[in-house]
């Protein structure tokens, strides 16, 4: 079976944890395309998002992995944003996060994550998420 392309948009503002995905992508040979966002408003930018700005990542089989804790808008701020948004409201996100916070968990699934995961403290486990991640959302199918 053929590998169906996933447009990744990466939401973190950690450059540690945005190096560990582009190695683990490298290490496993994920080759999907991979979007930086380092922000909650950059992320909406390169959505299409926010007015004057163009679409910079493909509309279809999009995914989105969501740090929480960001500058200028956070995670939850931007899951508000984005299923407010008519076009963007059914893009699956999954939150990759430190936050082991009940609220945040909560408030997360009300907002309609695909998946909520807590970062993995070694590079072998995260890069085994990478993995898992990649393999699940490859079989699934997207708009």
């Amino acid at each position: 079976m053929e590998e169906r392309v996933i447009n990744i948009l990466l939401v973190e503002d950690d450059e540690v944890d945005i190096m560990n995905v582009k190695r683990a992508f490298k290490k496993s040979n994920i080759y999907n395309p991979l979007y930086i966002a380092n922000n909650g408003i950059e992320a909406l930018e390169k959505l299409g998002a926010i007015q004057g700005h163009q679409e910079v990542i493909p509309s279809n089989r999009r995914l989105i992995l969501l740090d929480l804790n960001m500058p200028k808008m956070n995670g939850l701020e931007f899951l508000h944003k984005l299923r407010e948004h008519p076009e963007l409201k059914l893009t699956p996100v999954i939150v990759l996060t430190t936050s082991d916070e009940d609220r945040d968990r909560v408030e997360a699934y009300n907002l309609n994550v695909a998946g909520y995961i807590l970062k993995p403290v070694t590079f072998g486990n995260f890069a085994e998420v990478m993995v898992a991640l990649n393999k699940y959302w490859t079989l699934c199918e997207m708009p």
